[in-house]
């Protein structure tokens, strides 16, 4: 699982491994190990939220996503989810749930899990 954070804006990306588990066991979690702790992160279904909804919480970033919104996701072609969740001050934090596609530019890291990316073809014919 990737998480980019640019000011109030969170983004998840999802393997297809990880999409398998969000969907079938309803979670999945990663940590970060530092020398003084350690920074969770998390996708989790929900039954009390209707849209993405983050919380931070015991030293990490939950992303709830409603049940019903994830149902099928693994098999399907939907790519993502999207919202603005509006903050208790009024600010707004932007939302995004996407699975992971393989990058078109060469790169140095394991992407056997990700999705095939859909603009390959172009790049192929271009």
């Amino acid at each position: 699982m990737k998480i980019r954070i640019k000011g109030n804006s969170v983004r998840f990306r999802l393997t297809k491994k990880e999409v398998d588990s969000v969907c079938e066991k309803g979670i999945f979690r990663e940590k970060t190990q530092f020398n003084e702790a350690h920074f969770v992160y998390a996708v989790t279904t929900s039954d009390k939220h209707d849209n993405l909804y983050a919380s931070f919480l015991n030293q990490g970033i939950i992303l709830f996503v409603p049940t019903d919104l994830v149902r099928d996701w693994d098999a399907s072609d939907q790519v993502g989810f999207y919202h603005t969740q509006i903050l208790d001050d009024g600010q707004e934090l932007d939302l995004t749930l996407e699975k992971d596609f393989v990058c078109l530019d060469d790169r140095d890291e394991d992407e056997s899990d990700n999705y095939p990316n859909p603009r390959a073809d172009e790049n192929v014919n271009s």
